[in-house]
């Protein structure tokens, strides 16, 4: 019964300049389908570029700073106790009030009466060294200093062969060991600036016994005067 079927419409056959259209418009969509996949590829790769994730090391936190000591705390190999100082009366007590000396240290967290005896606020519980803060008037002291061997005397020559005498009083301070401290020395007066020089070169290398508290050598507030004879 259908062994012979009928077409319902016949076939045109496409002519060659069709043919050739047909071809160049699949060439130009499938060369612009290329094209824009290549251009995606590239801005996909660009995104990534840009998102790629950097992880940086934080920076290292500074080591902490080491253990500083109080600024008043006296640092030293072999500190003074800390303690407080006593206050010793005069042998003979003045008729006149002293003059007040500025350059005087005095500090009242010294005289608590709290620690030990002879020692300083500023010390260190359990030291045994001098009290090489504390700086006594020659009143104070049990034991002033003593010379035990004076400085050279450069006599000005200048001077001398003027054949003019001279005196010059000087203020230092002998430390526990009875050297005087160079940074100390001060010209009080003198009756030639030429004397002064010569004065203080005598005193830095003159030697002292240190005075004495108890026993104890301490630092003393001195004034000597030294004469210049021709």
């Amino acid at each position: 019964m259908f062994d012979n079927l009928m077409e319902s419409k016949p076939k045109k056959k496409k002519s060659g300049p069709q043919v050739l259209m047909s071809i160049a418009a699949h060439v130009v969509i499938v060369g612009a389908a290329v094209w824009v996949t290549q251009g995606a590829a590239e801005t996909v790769k660009r995104i990534l570029a840009d998102t790629t994730m950097v992880f940086l090391e934080p920076p290292k936190a500074p080591p902490p700073p080491p253990d500083q000591p109080p600024p008043d705390v006296v640092v030293s190999a072999n500190p003074p106790p800390q303690g407080f100082q006593v206050v010793l009366p005069p042998d003979v007590i003045p008729k006149e009030i002293p003059p007040v000396d500025l350059n005087q240290h005095f500090d009242a967290r010294d005289f608590t009466g709290k620690g030990v005896e002879g020692g300083i606020a500023a010390g260190v519980v359990g030291g045994t060294g001098p009290v090489d803060a504390q700086v006594f008037l020659e009143a104070n002291v049990d034991d002033q200093p003593t010379l035990i061997s004076a400085g050279p005397n450069r006599y000005p020559e200048v001077l001398r062969a003027a054949g003019i005498a001279g005196k010059v009083v000087v203020k230092f301070v002998i430390d526990t060991t009875g050297h005087p401290e160079p940074s100390t020395i001060q010209i009080v007066s003198t009756t030639h600036p030429a004397f002064a020089n010569a004065a203080k070169e005598m005193v830095s290398k003159s030697v002292f016994h240190p005075g004495k508290i108890r026993g104890g050598a301490v630092a003393v507030l001195v004034q000597q005067a030294i004469n210049f004879t021709p």
